[in-house]
């Protein structure tokens, strides 16, 4: 059950074949053989998803097959951030810690009326802003394939878990990556929808303005074919989120791949990536090809400044500063937050105080600023005529596989943003599947990015089911036991 597809379990549940008793029981088992290594998933609620299975089981008693609904009886896990009644919603910030959901984020309450448990809520880094899920409420998240490195972030106690066996899938966010990074360092998939397609209602922090479509909600999931499904159940406005709107999703089986255009970007030309990752992009590449597509090397110089471009174009749309965030509301000076850290006493990490104390800058030099929003329209532009209405793009996920744990803020004081690979595609609005491909020597997961044009969710999905069934997907690791 532990290697199943949320689709796969559903079937078994609502035929009989087995209890939602069994999936619950069977993945409360695996969090609690895997979480006290790698501090995935927070809190949890087994009492109330016990008692939710029975209730599936007994509406399977006295329901037809079709009655039922798509999730029936499926567990699940759910990002901190997002509200989940009665769970605790800090999205790791000290001053938040006490706070308990009272009503589900419209995502959750999407998932739950499609039949999924809960099992629990999932760790994130402090405020969702850094690609390390680590905090001062709950610790530090740890790779499944090796504690020593990171999870990913912001949903990477979802990443982890997910990847390590514990969930089937979960309910992450992505505002400059924070799905799409963690299913990577963790050889899980996940999607980024479209801008605009699921509604960001009941998560902690909300975007504003235009980024309420640069912040997606979406999938992480351990088998490819849960993603379309998923994502019908989450898609679609609420009536509260503004940046929400309506359009058809299409179906992945309908996606033919003969003759499609398939553009290859091996690297922004600024940032190198290694070579097990390049190697892996290029085989999918061969594959892909041999399938009917047309691949064709691209490159767009504008990505060069993908970090600059993302931070101006979010900048242009923050109400309030990263520093009143912190604060909810009153701002913390960032240096006296620094020199608290350094002698043990802030209550915020040292990369949220550094964030702090960067976050400015942007509106410092709105000249600067304004030429780089000016290059992400543009780029946005000419990558969509590039790609057509149903061409596909594959571009690298990260600079090299999960870095160890540290490394990241080593970079960024550095100025190397090698997550920017991610975070320019939810400026773009684009629609991104993560696709893992297998392992390198050191047995860390490799992958990259499939991408398209907007409202293109289920092409990137398809290209993703595919290259499962070539090449294999998820590679549980050791510590899962699977």
């Amino acid at each position: 059950l532990r290697l199943l597809s949320a689709t796969r379990l559903a079937d078994l549940i609502r035929t009989g074949e087995i209890s939602s008793r069994d999936a619950v029981e069977t993945h409360i088992a695996q969090i609690e053989r895997v979480n006290p290594t790698i501090n995935a998933v927070v809190r949890t609620r087994y009492e109330a998803a016990r008692a939710e299975a029975a209730h599936a089981d007994a509406m399977r008693a006295t329901h037809a097959v079709d009655q039922l609904p798509p999730l029936h009886g499926v567990p699940c896990t759910i990002k901190e951030c997002f509200a989940l009644t009665g769970m605790p919603n800090s999205a790791g910030l000290v001053a938040r810690q006490h706070l308990v959901a009272p009503s589900d984020a419209t995502t959750v309450a999407r998932l739950r009326q499609a039949g999924a448990i809960p099992l629990g809520v999932t760790n994130t880094s402090e405020l969702c802003m850094w690609i390390e899920s680590n905090n001062h409420v709950y610790g530090r998240t740890n790779n499944p394939h090796d504690p020593a490195r990171i999870a990913g972030g912001s949903s990477g106690g979802e990443g982890a878990i997910v990847a390590a066996g514990g969930s089937p899938f979960g309910l992450g966010s992505d505002i400059g990556g924070s799905i799409r990074g963690p299913a990577f360092f963790n050889g899980v998939f996940g999607h980024k929808p479209s801008g605009g397609l699921v509604p960001g209602t009941g998560q902690y922090p909300i975007a504003t303005g235009a980024a309420l479509r640069y912040l997606v909600s979406g999938p992480l999931c351990r088998r490819a074919e849960d993603l379309m499904p998923l994502l019908r159940i989450l898609a679609g406005p609420d009536g509260i989120d503004t940046g929400c709107q309506a359009y058809p999703l299409g179906d992945p089986a309908t996606v033919s791949l003969e003759g499609r255009l398939l553009l290859d970007i091996t690297d922004n030309g600024a940032l190198p990536v290694s070579q097990d990752l390049r190697q892996a992009q290029a085989d999918a590449v061969l594959a892909l090809r041999d399938l009917g597509m047309r691949p064709r090397h691209a490159s767009f110089p504008a990505l060069k400044k993908q970090f600059d471009i993302w931070s101006a174009m979010m900048s242009e749309t923050q109400e309030m500063s990263y520093s009143r965030m912190l604060g909810e509301g009153a701002r913390k000076i960032a240096i006296w937050e620094l020199m608290k850290h350094a002698v043990g006493r802030s209550e915020h990490t040292v990369i949220s105080s550094l964030l702090a104390l960067v976050d400015p800058v942007p509106r410092l030099l709105p000249g600067l600023a304004r030429r780089m929003i000016d290059l992400g329209r543009t780029l946005r532009a000419e990558i969509t005529a590039a790609l057509g209405p149903d061409g596909v793009l594959l571009y690298p996920s990260f600079t090299g596989p999960a870095p160890r744990h540290g490394m990241p803020v080593r970079w960024a004081m550095r100025l190397h943003m090698p997550w920017a690979y991610q975070a320019i595609v939810n400026v773009l609005e684009f629609p991104a599947t993560q696709v893992p491909a297998g392992v390198n020597a050191q047995g860390l997961p490799l992958g990259f990015q499939v991408v398209s044009a907007h409202g293109n969710d289920h092409v990137t999905i398809a290209i993703a089911q595919r290259l499962e069934q070539l090449r294999g997907g998820w590679v549980p690791p050791a510590l899962a036991g699977l």
